[in-house]
């Protein structure tokens, strides 16, 4: 998930679907509710880590925490010099994690079919929307930490990739670069707010109606594979927290398309390749986790 979070347009949470901790980050996360909170008042520190399941959250975070530590400079050094090969990997990687999650929903009704298309368009429209100006002062910073963390939740769409389309990408690593803790602070609220209620509202829809849920978040894994398609040509332009250009807006583009309009060589067959390496990967992950995955 770590990994996943540095490139930008990659959602953490499609790999933790990918290997089947999903449901149970969701429940550790919904678990700071009022029985936790009547625990710490009482003191009781081994009731609060056993009823959110602290043994998880920690390796998890230990784990996310390592792999921005060892992956970040490697991960982002790719992305910057082997763009096109780190998507062709992970275009096969979502795409075979959408064709497992798909396997579960074991029966199909015209609803069912409804709700898969309506996860494609949603988060196809989330990949090719154009970036919108957020300048309501504070109570866009709340909004925008709400919805990041939202997005960050759920399969397929990056929390990074919504602070772009909001137009608040470079404003908020402006706050984070100059310390503005007023900005971080209500950013802050509006993600732990984001949190707290999202995860709590995807559990229930999990839980209530599992199939139709299932089906719109494997849209979403669909829809995604227009981010994550090797070959974009580039509509928009945001300033990173570098002053460096960072893509705002892109749309997909067959390889040729991509040669011409960047004079890139698109590596088409080495991408193939990576693309069957992401592929096998997410085949292998699921040969030995898949019993692991959503419970309905």
């Amino acid at each position: 998930m770590g990994a996943a979070d540095i490139v930008p347009g990659v959602s953490g949470g499609t790999i933790a679907f990918i290997t089947g901790i999903y449901d149970t980050l969701l429940d550790s996360i919904r678990s700071f509710d009022v029985e936790c909170l009547k625990l710490l008042i009482r003191g009781d520190f081994k009731g609060i880590w056993q009823h959110v399941n602290g043994g998880f959250l920690l390796v998890l975070l230990l784990g996310i925490a390592t792999s921005i530590v060892t992956l970040a400079r490697v991960v982002s050094w790719v992305l910057t010099n082997y763009p096109v090969q780190l998507w062709a990997f992970f275009f096969g990687l979502v795409l075979a994690s959408a064709l497992v999650l798909l396997r579960q929903i074991e029966r199909w009704t015209p609803v069912h079919a409804l709700c898969l298309v309506a996860g494609i368009a949603t988060a196809l429209w989330v990949a090719l929307s154009s970036v919108v100006a957020m300048d309501f002062g504070l109570a866009a910073v709340f909004l925008s930490g709400f919805l990041a963390i939202c997005a960050m939740i759920l399969p397929g769409i990056s929390g990074s990739f919504i602070l772009v389309l909001l137009g608040m990408y470079g404003t908020v690593l402006s706050a984070l670069k100059n310390l503005d803790m007023l900005f971080i602070a209500v950013f802050a609220v509006g993600a732990a707010t984001g949190l707290m209620v999202f995860s709590r509202f995807l559990h229930w829809l999990l839980h209530r109606v599992h199939s139709q849920t299932m089906a719109v978040l494997t849209g979403f894994l669909f829809g995604s594979l227009a981010v994550v398609w090797p070959w974009k040509h580039v509509l928009a332009w945001v300033e990173g927290s570098h002053g460096q250009l960072k893509p705002a807006q892109q749309v997909p583009v067959l390889p040729s398309q991509y040669l011409e309009s960047t004079g890139q060589d698109p590596a088409v067959v080495l991408c193939v390749v990576l693309m069957f390496v992401g592929f096998f990967t997410v085949w292998l992950i699921d040969s030995k986790w898949g019993d692991n995955r959503i419970r309905s």
